[in-house]
């Protein structure tokens, strides 16, 4: 791996004086590690021995930076990130079975999760209690809130992305844009503009997103492109809403610039991790990727570049190593 320039070494230098420049990693070794992102450095551990098959699956970040939420199996932990301790504030339990999705509300109000159980939930933060349960009639893979807080996109197995209106309390709408191709990932813009979805081969798909007073559909498709030639996990659209990263079983992270009208041009193919790729978390500023491999390693990219910028090493190796996924996600960056 590349010596950090100097200008890497500054910032380095200022995140160790800046310690809200973490990264989150969870893994199947049951284990929950905060990172210094730049000096690699991991700075806080949290050791869950003794909880056979409790492996971490999701992890999210509230947007006031104060608490982690961990799907760990069935359940939700929640986990003060100031703190020292490796107890958890509450848990969330009702799932029956993998909990897949986890997301905060923009206020921190409440948290949605989604399940291979088929169904969604909503949990009350200010009363650690269930507020509500969607049955989404089949395994859900991925769930994001809506920038306006009042609708969530969720996708399954069985190939449909959902809208579901939190105020009318219903399914809104529904696309199956592969059939019964199984829906990977879902990630939508900033602004709520634009839609993207990727299923199990490899397949992105694209809509646009039109307020309802338009008279437009709500969901209007706009185009569709071969990400990866093997299966998809992860895509994510950056902050700016100028990149999309996706992420796949051919070890790869595919970087894909947004141009005008809905056009999205391959950028660049980040190389390095030797397994498949679950998960990626852009920083604040879309300047930089972090990525989470099978190889029990998770990477920083400088976007620019498309070089490696630190490796975290630290997870033990599972059996099989390809469940010993580590999911990412930014607490603080630039």
């Amino acid at each position: 791996m590349p010596a950090p320039s100097h200008t890497h070494a500054q910032k380095a230098s200022n995140a160790r004086q800046d310690m809200s420049v973490v990264l989150v990693t969870g893994s199947y070794d049951h284990e929950i590690r905060f990172w210094e992102a730049w000096s690699g450095i991991c700075s806080r551990t949290i050791a869950r021995s003794g909880e056979s098959g409790q492996q971490v699956n999701r992890l999210a970040i509230s947007p006031d930076k104060r608490l982690l939420a961990a799907a760990i199996h069935k359940k939700v932990n929640i986990y003060e990130i100031a703190s020292t301790a490796n107890e958890h504030l509450v848990t969330f339990e009702g799932h029956t079975m993998n909990v897949t999705a986890v997301s905060f509300h923009s206020e921190g109000k409440w948290l949605v999760t989604g399940s291979e159980d088929g169904t969604i939930r909503i949990w009350d933060l200010r009363n650690s209690s269930l507020h509500r349960i969607y049955d989404n009639g089949a395994p859900v893979n991925d769930v994001v809130i809506h920038p306006n807080q009042g609708e969530l996109i969720s996708c399954d197995q069985a190939g449909s992305i959902k809208q579901w209106d939190l105020s009318d309390n219903i399914c809104s709408h529904e696309l199956t844009p592969a059939a019964d191709v199984p829906i990977r990932s879902v990630t939508l813009a900033s602004d709520g503009s634009c839609l993207v979805a990727g299923n199990n081969r490899g397949q992105c798909y694209v809509w646009r997103i039109n307020d309802e007073h338009t008279g437009l559909p709500r969901f209007q498709a706009v185009t569709r492109f071969l990400a990866h030639a093997k299966y998809l996990t992860r895509c994510l659209l950056s902050p700016d809403a100028r990149y999309l990263a996706t992420c796949s079983a051919d070890t790869t992270v595919k970087i894909w610039a947004i141009h005008g009208n809905y056009e999205f041009r391959h950028d660049k193919t980040l190389i390095g991790h030797q397994r498949w790729v679950w998960d990626c978390a852009f920083s604040a500023d879309s300047a930089y990727l972090v990525t989470a491999s099978s190889d029990h390693t998770a990477r920083l990219w400088e976007m620019s570049s498309g070089e490696t910028v630190r490796q975290y090493n630290g997870h033990h190796k599972g059996s099989p190593p390809l469940f010993t996924a580590t999911l990412i996600y930014l607490r603080e960056f630039f």
